[in-house]
């Protein structure tokens, strides 16, 4: 590994952060694995202040109501549309543009539905985005967006409480236990709710006998293959349904209950009653306890060590990390019982974390919020979701529940729409900023000859930026 401090301070901001701020580089050139280090010891690290932001219940209820209104706004229309059709008969001008205005009311709702659960995913992003651009260091931040889409769930099913869930499940644990964040997730209604466990009866539930209704096994699923052990780590179908099973009565009040809807609750009549067998263990009938005791066991569990480990080195350092990380990431998982500052720290202080070999592109998320930082933008929260949603990667809201691809082919053929966001950033900022001097902010020493020469000869502030932004050197980590 070299020595050049100047040149590892670049690299730990780009690969373990969202890129420099203007100063970064230089602030941290001392000692830049001490910098990664104590931004792990900050008071209240990972949490963020949202004062006016409602908690998912609160939220769940509130966007619950406003559907409850445009529903009955809806029918009232409908109504005034088939009584202005019944009147019509006699054929007068003024029944005919009376029938007419009842139509375009019936439809204006419709048009307007979504407005609440907009509003409350862009009051969240708010507050996600401005805390990655404002971060002296961003490692904690990185930690957070990692997590997040480990434990993802959707705005295209849940748009009321994606943005809260981060904040309520995953920020409190990012550098807490594993196994607490684990809970945390999976008794967290966006979840529920995102992976139907919700719904999801015992057959032998008096619930589940009355409604003639069963199982829905995707939350046990998902939490074994992707949040837990992975795939191909020996647990079975059967090991499936039987987790299932203990798991079932995990759900929600309603949230068009007033003072408690869209909160969590074990709801005992819908839970599979008896004892269950999971990975070979068995566990006895114990209500809401035989769930938490199973996600213990797999939480600690080897090859959910291995998994998280794994997971860990490809996002911070290589598609392909080299096993001796992993193999140290996975042992500081189990020796700590899933201490997850103690693996960010042994991430930083690993030699094989800090290669000079940058081949991990970023994702455009991580790339625009590094534009955002570098310019000392903030940007307009609207922009940039619709940016995100043209580059592949819309904010909470994933293709599936394994969350967002972290490999370099999966957008790697997003460039060219990279590369014209840009431009079109670049257009707006450029004019109050010195693209060669930010060169040194950006990249410092990682800036080749070639990299440097492009952006002097730019033909212009903003086409000089845009080539800042899109050179490989800023792109990848």
């Amino acid at each position: 590994m070299t020595t050049d401090s100047k040149l590892l301070a670049a690299l730990g901001l780009h690969r373990f952060g969202f890129g420099p701020a203007p100063g970064a580089i230089a602030a941290i050139a001392d000692d830049p694995r001490g910098a990664l280090l104590a931004d792990l010891q900050r008071p209240g690290a990972g949490l963020v202040s949202a004062p006016s932001a409602p908690d998912s219940a609160a939220a769940s209820r509130a966007f619950f109501e406003y559907r409850a209104k445009q529903l009955a706004e809806r029918k009232l229309a409908e109504r005034a549309r088939r009584t202005s059709a019944a009147a019509a008969g006699n054929g007068s001008a003024s029944d005919k543009a009376t029938n007419a205005e009842a139509q375009i009311a019936a439809e204006l709702p419709e048009r307007d539905e979504q407005n609440v659960g907009v509003r409350l995913v862009e009051d969240e992003a708010r507050v996600r985005i401005d805390e990655a651009v404002s971060a002296h260091i961003g490692f904690v931040e990185r930690l957070v967006w990692f997590w997040s889409n480990h434990f993802c769930v959707s705005t295209a099913k849940s748009i009321s409480m994606a943005g809260a869930y981060e904040r309520e499940a995953v920020r409190p644990h990012v550098l807490g236990r594993f196994v607490d964040m684990l809970i945390a997730v999976e008794t967290h209604p966006a979840m529920l709710f995102y992976l139907d466990n919700a719904v999801s009866m015992g057959p032998n539930s008096v619930a589940g006998i009355n409604r003639d209704r069963g199982l829905d096994e995707n939350l046990a699923r998902e939490a074994l293959e992707l949040h837990t052990l992975g795939v191909r780590s020996g647990y079975s179908q059967t090991d499936v349904t039987n987790f299932a099973k203990v798991l079932s009565g995990w759900t929600f009040i309603n949230p068009g209950v007033i003072r408690h809807g869209g909160e969590f609750v074990f709801a005992e009549r819908m839970h599979e009653p008896g004892a269950q067998i999971v990975f070979g263990k068995r566990y006895p009938e114990d209500g809401m306890e035989q769930g938490l005791a199973v996600l213990a066991d797999v939480a600690r569990h080897p090859a959910t060590a291995r998994h998280i480990a794994r997971k860990l080195a490809v996002h911070f350092v290589a598609d392909e990390p080299p096993p001796p990380l992993v193999e140290k990431l996975a042992r500081t998982f189990s020796d700590s019982d899933g201490d997850l500052k103690e693996m960010a720290k042994a991430l930083v202080m690993a030699e094989e974390s800090w290669t000079l070999v940058r081949s991990k592109l970023k994702r455009p998320s991580e790339w625009h919020i590094g534009a955002l930082r570098l310019t000392s933008s903030r940007g307009n929260v609207g922009r940039f979701m619709r940016a995100q949603a043209l580059l592949g990667e819309p904010m909470w809201r994933p293709p599936a529940p394994n969350g967002f691809a972290d490999d370099q082919a999966a957008w790697i053929d997003g460039l060219p729409r990279r590369a014209d966001i840009a431009s079109n950033f670049a257009a707006r900022v450029a004019d109050r900023l010195q693209p060669v001097a930010l060169i040194d902010e950006g990249l410092g020493p990682l800036a080749s000859a070639d990299t440097r020469g492009a952006i002097a000869r730019g033909g212009s502030r903003a086409q000089a930026l845009a080539l800042l932004l899109m050179s490989p050197e800023f792109l990848r980590r």
